[in-house]
This record gives C-alpha cells, structure tokens and sequence, in this order.
C-alpha cells in the first residue's frame, strides 16, 4: 500500500476521533460552563454541543437539582448564658452556574459558615424557653438571610431546618424532671376526674334506679286503681243490665196482659199473687190494698157457698 495513502488514513482517523471526543451531550438538570481560552464563554444547557479543540474547555458540570446539605452540629449561647448544640440541614438550589463558578471558591463552605454566623445571631437574642420553643421562626429567619447573602453566587436557599437543638446536660436533666412531673401533675388529674366521673356514674345509676323504683311502683297504683274501677264499671254495668232485663220483662208481661185483654178478675188475681209472693218474704208488715180486701171477700162468699 502507498505509505501516502497510510498517512491519510490516520490523519482521517485522527480527525474523527477528536471530533467525537468533543462533541458533548448535556443531560436533563445539567449545565456546563464553557471557557474559551481561560475565560468564561458560554454555558450550556440541554443538548447536543460541539466544543472547539484545544481552545474551549469544560470548567464546571453543575447540578440544577435542589441539593441538602447536612452541616455538623455548631456551639451557640443563648440570652441567657447557656450554651447549645445545634446542628442545621440547608436546602438550596443552583440558578445561575456561572455565578456558581466564579462568585466565591467554596460555595457549601461558604452557605456553612454563613448559617452559623447566622444561627450565633438569631440564637444570641433568644432565652432557652424560646429557643426550644420558636424553631419555626429561626428557620424563617436564618434562611432570609442565606438567601439574601447567597444570591450574588447563583445559588437560592429554599428552606433550613434546625435538626436538633442539644441543651447542655444538667439542662436536659432538669427538663426531664420537669416533664416527670408535669406527666405525673397531668395523670393525678385525670386520676381525680376518672374518680369524680366514677362517682357521678354511681349516684346518677343510683339515681336512675330509684327513679325507675318510683316509676314502677307509681305505674303498678296506676293499674290496680285501673283495674278497680274497671271492676266497678263492670260491676254497675251489670246492675244496670239487670235491672233493664226486669223492666222489659215487666214490661213485657203488661204488654201480653194487654194484648189478652184481661178484666178486673185476672188483673186482681194477678195482684193476689204479688201479694202471696210479698208475704212470703221477711216484712212484719203488709199493707192490703182495698181491691185485694173486696177479692179476698168475694173469696171468702164463694168459700161459704160451696160449704152451704
């Protein structure tokens, strides 16, 4: 083979390798800074690039993603005068790579002694009630300021969190014996309302017994005066019956007595039965009336008669 040709080859091959070796596929939620002859030149963003040899370079490949930071546990003094641990988790995020590049050397560095200057401040102007008690508002408060310092680096601060706050231990030892004896105030009073509550249950189921005892006995009066007056009801209505039953039958009698048309004979006849029948009975005293008296003669004359 011509050794002309070889070289062209390789030349060839040459070329397209570093072609290849600088061509740059950016992924999603990166960005890379591009400097061109030492100084910054452009950023790229999502895509396909293409860099010039020898004369542009890949400074930086930055993260946009929102990035945590755990930073170690920072002494701080509180109002008044007790010394705390506390440690802090900074959520920030990436805007603009190339002040994150060139805007300070040490970014996370620089957000850690940023938010323990911070913190000694805020935490310098709280009692350790406060402190304890307020971490809602030192977030607010730290994180304001990391935003305002850390604007000019590219970089925005979403959130700060204070992870834990660790009192020095004869403080926590006086906490815990405070909390003891909160939790035993707490349960001795809901001891005494369990006990009150028990016994407002036992004299109210007291209560309601003898309530339903009185009930019971009132509703038992009540049946019985009931049944009394049904039995007089009955019994009067009885009477009543009776008494009706007699009047029709009487009634009846001095119908059919009519319908027969009886003379003076059967009617006094019929009176000398009635009072047959009243002398029957226990009176010690009859008084005769003057039709019965002419009867009881014209008997006697028949008497008399029939003897003769």
């Amino acid at each position: 083979m011509n050794p002309l040709i070889i070289v062209l080859i390789l030349i060839f091959i040459a070329v397209a390798a570093l072609v290849l070796t600088n061509i740059r596929i950016v992924p999603q939620s990166k960005a890379f800074v591009i400097e061109r002859l030492g100084a910054y030149f452009t950023t790229w963003d999502t895509g396909l690039h293409v860099k010039i040899p020898f004369i542009d370079r890949i400074a930086k490949t930055v993260s946009l993603k929102e990035q945590v930071v755990d930073f170690k546990p920072q002494p701080v003094i509180t109002k008044d005068n007790v010394t705390m641990q506390i440690d802090t988790v900074v959520f920030f995020q990436i805007t603009d790579p190339k002040l994150y590049c060139y805007g300070v050397e040490s970014p996370i560095s620089a957000i850690e002694n940023l938010s323990a200057t911070t913190l000694r401040n805020i935490i310098g102007e709280l009692e350790l009630d406060s402190t304890l008690t307020s971490r809602d508002t030192i977030n607010a408060k730290i994180r304001v300021i990391l935003d305002e310092a850390t604007d000019p680096w590219g970089i925005k601060v979403n959130r700060v969190e204070l992870k834990n706050i660790i009192p020095p231990r004869e403080i926590q030892d006086a906490m815990e014996k405070q909390m003891k004896a909160e939790r035993e105030r707490r349960e001795a009073i809901l001891r005494a309302e369990g006990e009150k509550q028990s016994r407002i249950l036992v004299a109210e189921g007291h209560k309601e017994s003898k309530i339903l005892e009185a009930e019971a006995e009132k509703q038992s009066a009540i049946l019985r005066a009931e049944a009394v007056k049904e039995a007089k009801i009955r019994e009067s209505e009885g009477e009543a019956e009776a008494i009706t039953k007699v009047q029709q039958a009487t009634a009846d009698a001095i119908k059919m007595l009519n319908e027969a048309n009886a003379n003076d004979a059967v009617l006094k006849l019929k009176a000398m039965e009635a009072f047959a029948k009243a002398a029957d009975g226990q009176a010690t005293k009859i008084i005769i009336p003057s039709e019965i008296q002419s009867v009881a003669g014209l008997a006697e004359g028949i008497v008399q008669a029939v003897k003769k």
